[in-house]
């Protein structure tokens, strides 16, 4: 898996202005999502479960009551590669799929 030159992130942040890139480690996206409540929070989070477990790529997240805060990384190509902007699309999607969700 190659990983993306973190000097081209500027060059990606128009198409994910949702999304935080970082060189730290190598280099990541982040994204925080806000929801009505706890149950569609973690109800988000099921569904993104089964599409990361199809892709094998899971996210590094962090839950508390309505807040998801998701970091995406390829530890195999140690930062960040298509495979996470693959994932970050379908965790666009169901998100903006969830009526009550909001960005922060």
């Amino acid at each position: 898996m190659q990983r993306i030159d973190p000097n081209t992130f500027n060059t990606l942040q128009p198409e994910w202005s949702h999304w935080h890139f970082s060189a730290e480690r190598g280099g990541l996206m982040t994204r925080t999502l806000v929801f009505a409540d706890f149950a569609q929070a973690f109800g988000f989070m099921a569904q993104v479960a089964v599409m990361a477990e199809k892709r094998n790529h899971h996210p590094e997240w962090f839950n508390v009551y309505n807040r998801v805060d998701i970091t995406l990384t390829t530890h195999d190509a140690q930062g960040l590669s298509q495979r996470d902007l693959d994932l970050a699309r379908c965790i666009d999607a169901v998100f903006a799929g969830r009526p009550q969700a909001m960005s922060p």
